[in-house]
C-alpha cells in the first residue's frame, strides 16, 4: 500500500474530475513545479493508484436514450458456466458493464439501447440466449446524479 499525503490526495481528486489535466496545470493549482507534479503523478501511476485515464461519453448524444440495469441469475452454476456467461455477455456491444455480484442475482449488467423497443430486441435476441441465463430483473434508469469523478472529497481519507 502506498502512503499518500494531502497533496497526493488533492492531485487524485483533481485528476478524477478531469483526467486530461497537464502536470503544469496540476502544479499551478497545488503550488508545485511542473516536474514535481509530474513526478507525483508518475509515482501514483507506477504504484497502480492511477490505473488509467478515461473519457466520459454522453451516450444519449450518441442515440442511446435508455439505460437498463439487469440482474441475471444463472440457472446452473459452475466455473465453466460463469466463464462462458462472462465471455458471451461482454461480447454484446450494448452491454457496457458486466459485474459478478453477491446477492439475489449472480450478475448485474449495464445495458444501453436506443429506446425501449431496442432494449427488448437486445434482451430477446442476445441476453436471453446467453449461456446459463435463468431469471432476469430489469431496472430502467430514470435519472442519474454524478459526482465530478469517482473520488469525492470524503473518499480520499487514506491515512499517510
Amino acid at each position: 500500500m502506498i502512503d499518500l499525503d494531502d497533496t497526493d490526495r488533492a492531485l487524485l481528486r483533481a485528476l478524477a474530475a478531469d483526467g486530461a489535466l497537464s502536470a503544469g496545470e496540476l502544479g499551478r493549482r497545488f503550488g508545485l513545479s511542473q516536474p514535481a507534479a509530474w513526478r507525483r503523478v508518475r509515482r501514483l501511476e507506477e504504484a497502480g493508484v492511477i490505473a488509467g485515464r478515461r473519457v466520459a461519453v454522453d451516450l444519449a448524444k450518441l442515440g442511446f436514450g435508455v439505460t437498463v440495469f439487469l440482474g441475471v441469475k444463472l440457472a446452473t452454476k459452475g466455473r465453466v458456466s460463469l466463464e462462458d456467461f462472462e465471455r458471451a455477455a461482454t461480447a454484446i456491444p450494448e452491454v457496457q458493464v458486466v459485474q459478478h455480484v453477491l446477492g439475489l442475482f449472480d450478475y448485474r449488467l449495464r445495458v444501453v439501447a436506443r429506446d425501449l423497443a431496442d432494449f427488448e430486441r437486445v434482451l430477446r435476441r442476445r441476453i436471453m440466449t446467453l449461456p446459463g441465463v435463468g431469471n432476469l430483473e430489469a431496472n430502467v434508469l430514470l435519472t442519474e446524479e454524478r459526482r465530478p469523478g469517482p473520488l469525492g472529497a470524503a473518499d480520499l481519507v487514506v491515512k499517510g
